[in-house]
């Protein structure tokens, strides 16, 4: 029987120590178990050709197993020593980055040939473009507290008012941030335990995730790296809130962080689940300013603690720079015709190109309504005409706004994760473009909407992809398609 012949390698729930072979698209690494009855493939995530780890089997089929990662065992020989203390976004801060960049490209090329079936996808890559900071490149952290941590010399769970991330793999589980990660601020996390001892002696608790309940839930980071400021965020219960001291903490903020400090929120979330910034949660400032100003490509824009913002605005230059030039590379495309920005987000790729051609029209299309609201603000405080936003769904916007069908000749797509629908990428390829710029976060998705893209007549021109997050198994990608 199928069941039994799963059985024969591994079983679900089992914990298995695995070498890693080799690496696949997403972080994962590849590891073999052989026997008697053949070889049989596993997929761990997060893990590198090299490494000696203990997983947990997640998923069985006949052909493979996925595993969860619960430890690395044995580095790599390809990994280094970083002043860092580790933590679970950045499972590859200890590979050079050069080879980070080689598993990155390797893998991606490969999705393209394996889904999007571009066969001759090698000739069409353009550049691989690396983030300009490798260390501290992120704008915005978030924190949580557990009344549950973590003794690593023990490694077991112990009861401790902790802050700083999970530990991987758990949603029970936290594990104090001590010193710098090498992904954020290096001067907040190491004052991170200062300000974790300052909330312990309040003797009012931390989130407890089994019992759901508890006082402090996240301590949240925005930094701005045009001013260097630092806009803060707390989030508690309700519970107890009447024993906190928010502007005494408001001051701690201000002795650590002296000018830096921009301002302090404080969020109210009684919600069980597991979310920064609850739905029916309030949100108040307690002192200073509720927002941050950011600068891309010599665009201002105000940053609030809702509002979606690339994570790393240095590299975010580099992407959209990428993007512009390939929609400009044909500037009478642009120029004195419609360019649709679907999936805009708060319009920041539309806005470059505005302040860059001729008489062109850009239409903003995002379903999120904040975003549209902060695209509008910002068009406004840049000065730039000849935007028109939209808040709507994209499928649903092309439906009902017939008068720009014949006039655009370029469109940009910025998809979220899970990539664009088949009824919206069927209302798209009806619009008969002659060229699409197409940006993703997500390769996978890509790849699947490009072999659709292909079969309606569209050849990928040109492939770059951008380091955004290193560390991590992320990439995005800008694509450059042009109807034969």
């Amino acid at each position: 029987m199928p069941r039994r012949e799963r059985n024969k390698f591994v079983k679900r729930g089992q914990i298995i120590e695995l070498l890693i072979e080799d690496y696949a698209f997403g972080g994962k690494g590849i590891a073999r178990i052989r026997n008697e009855h053949g070889e049989f493939v596993v997929f761990v995530p997060n893990t590198l050709p090299g490494q000696l780890v203990k997983g947990q089997v997640k998923k069985t089929s006949k052909k493979y197993a996925e595993c969860k990662l619960i430890e690395v065992l044995k580095p790599s020989e390809d990994e280094v020593e970083v002043p860092y203390q580790d933590i679970p976004g950045a499972p590859y801060i200890q590979l050079p980055i050069e080879l980070q960049h080689k598993y990155k490209k390797e893998s991606t090329l490969s999705l393209f040939k394996r889904i999007g079936k571009v066969e001759h996808i090698e000739s069409l890559f353009d550049e691989f473009i690396s983030s300009p900071n490798v260390f501290h490149y992120r704008n915005k952290m978030e924190y949580g507290f557990s009344a549950i941590g973590y003794d690593r010399a023990q490694k077991t769970d112990i009861d401790e008012f902790t802050l700083g991330f999970k530990r991987r793999g758990t949603w029970w589980m936290g594990d104090n941030l001590n010193k710098d990660s090498g992904l954020f601020d290096k001067e907040v996390e190491d004052n991170l335990k200062r300000i974790r001892l300052y909330c312990e002696d309040t003797s009012l608790s931390p989130w407890h995730g089994p019992k759901k309940e508890g006082f402090f839930r996240y301590f949240v980071v925005r930094k701005s790296y045009k001013t260097n400021e630092l806009l803060f965020n707390l989030v508690t219960t309700s519970y107890e809130l009447d024993k906190f001291d928010l502007n005494k903490f408001a001051n701690l903020l201000v002795d650590i962080f002296g000018e830096r400090f921009a301002g302090l929120l404080h969020t109210i979330n009684d919600e069980i689940g597991d979310r920064t910034i609850a739905t029916s949660g309030s949100i108040t400032l307690i002192h200073g300013k509720d927002k941050i100003v950011e600068e891309l490509l010599g665009l201002n824009f105000e940053i609030s603690m809702k509002s979606f913002f690339q994570t790393n605005p240095k590299s975010a230059e580099k992407l959209y720079s990428k993007v512009v030039d390939y929609a400009l590379e044909k500037k009478e495309a642009i120029d004195n015709s419609v360019v649709l920005d679907l999936f805009c987000g708060t319009g920041t790729i539309g806005q470059i190109i505005a302040s860059r051609a001729h008489n062109t029209k850009i239409i903003g299309v995002d379903i999120v309504a904040s975003a549209i609201e902060d695209a509008k603000e910002n068009a406004k405080r840049n000065n730039i005409d000849g935007l028109k936003f939209y808040a709507a769904d994209v499928g649903k916007f092309l439906s009902e706004h017939p008068e720009y069908i014949n006039k655009i000749r370029t469109i940009i797509l910025d998809p979220a994760r899970a990539g664009i629908t088949p009824k919206t990428l069927k209302k798209i390829i009806n619009l008969n473009s002659e060229r699409l710029v197409y940006v993703s976060c997500n390769p996978a998705t890509q790849a699947r909407d490009v072999e659709q893209l292909t079969i309606a007549g569209y050849d990928v021109k040109k492939l770059s992809l951008v380091d955004q997050f290193p560390h991590t198994a992320h990439i995005e990608t800008v694509l450059l398609l042009e109807k034969h």
